[in-house]
């Protein structure tokens, strides 16, 4: 089965990820700024990563806007955050990114990415000032809470490979059945 990787990254994990997957599957692979509907529509399993920002998945815009052109393929959606996976969030993601019609097509995968404070554009750097100052005016903080503070300072990178492992396992299962 054709595959193509598509990705939307601002600071890195994302791409980076997206680039493991591509070259396991020996897949194409494109940044979402640079892909048109019509490419997509030749591939059979469509894989689309983007990060987290407040539960909404970059560029995912993309894949919801296109989704009737599209689900027909296999769609496989990957997000990236810094924060550990808790099946809550998981849950989520999928209920703030897609109607309950995608997500019968849709199959998501969190893969943590990490957190670098210096790569953000201004807005974002704003945003997360916002977060920072929020986070800091609490009397109490949980240890993810805590953790995110300290990624201010010193950036933090949670990627593994062997982290992609289980949506690759996905992918190679569609192929035997194919």
């Amino acid at each position: 089965m054709k595959t193509i990787v598509i990705y939307k990254s601002k600071t890195n994990f994302s791409k980076r990820y997206a680039e493991w997957i591509a070259e396991e599957l020996s897949a194409d692979i494109f940044s979402v700024s640079k892909i048109s509907i019509e490419k997509v529509k030749e591939y059979d399993i469509v894989i689309f990563g983007g990060s987290l920002h407040a539960v909404g998945i970059n560029g995912i815009k993309f894949i919801t806007k296109n989704f009737n052109e599209i689900q027909n393929k296999k769609i496989i959606i990957f997000a990236t955050g810094a924060s550990p996976l808790k099946k809550t969030i998981l849950n989520e993601i999928k209920n703030i990114n897609f109607t309950k019609e995608q997500q019968k097509y849709i199959k998501l995968f969190y893969l943590r990415g990490g957190f670098d404070y210096s790569k953000l554009n201004f807005c974002d750097k704003f945003l997360m000032t916002l977060l920072k100052w929020k986070l800091k005016s609490k009397k109490e903080l949980t240890p993810d809470e805590k953790g995110m503070l300290l990624a201010y300072d010193n950036p933090v990178d949670f990627m593994r490979k062997e982290n992609i492992r289980q949506l690759i396992r996905y992918v190679n299962s569609m192929n035997k059945d194919y």
